[in-house]
C-alpha cells in the first residue's frame, strides 16, 4: 500500500507516494531519477550507494524509504554548485582516484559526511571511512590522497 513520504533531498522539499518498504536507492534512482547514486552489492558492503542523511554518510541499498520521513538527504547531484565542483569532487578527480567512476559517488558522499562533521579528521579516520568502500579499478592510495587533498581544499575555503 503506497504512502506519502516527505523529506528534503538536495535542498528541495520532496514528497513521494510509494510503498514505505521500498528501498531508498530505488526511490532515488527510479522515482526521483537521480542516478548518481549507484547500486552495487545490495547488502551494504561495497559503499557505492552511500548518500548523506541528516549529515551522516548512510548506505541506501538496505534502508526502507519510510525512514527518510522528515529527513535531510544529500546525494552526489546536490554537491556541485552549477558547473563548480565541490572540493571533494575536485580533489578526487585531480588525484587520479577515478578510473571507471562507479564507486566514486559513494566515496565522495562518505567523505562529505565525515569532513562536514569533522573537518580536522585524522588520516586514520579518513582511511577508516574509506575502508567502507570497495573499488575494483584503482589502488586505494590515489583515493586516500584525494581525500587528504579534499580536506585541505575545504579548510582553505572556510
Amino acid at each position: 500500500m503506497a504512502e506519502k513520504i516527505t523529506f528534503t533531498i538536495n535542498g528541495k522539499l520532496t514528497t513521494v507516494e510509494v510503498d514505505p518498504e521500498m528501498l531508498v536507492i530505488d526511490v532515488i534512482r527510479d522515482v526521483l531519477n537521480l542516478t548518481g547514486t549507484k547500486r552495487g552489492c545490495d547488502n551494504s558492503v561495497c559503499g557505492t550507494c552511500t548518500i548523506v542523511v541528516n549529515g551522516k554518510a548512510t548506505k541506501s541499498c538496505n534502508m526502507p524509504i519510510k525512514k527518510l520521513a522528515g529527513a535531510e538527504v544529500l546525494t552526489v547531484e546536490g554537491l556541485a554548485k552549477g558547473t563548480e565542483l565541490h572540493p571533494i569532487q575536485k580533489a578526487i578527480s585531480e588525484s587520479g582516484a577515478i578510473q571507471c567512476g562507479f564507486c566514486t559517488p559513494g566515496i565522495v558522499m562518505e567523505l562529505y559526511g565525515l569532513l562536514e562533521e569533522k573537518p580536522d579528521a585524522a588520516q586514520s579516520e579518513i582511511e577508516n571511512a574509506l575502508s567502507k568502500h570497495l573499488c575494483r579499478c584503482t589502488g586505494y592510495e590515489p583515493i586516500r590522497d584525494g581525500a587528504l587533498m579534499a580536506q585541505k581544499l575545504i579548510k582553505e575555503r572556510k
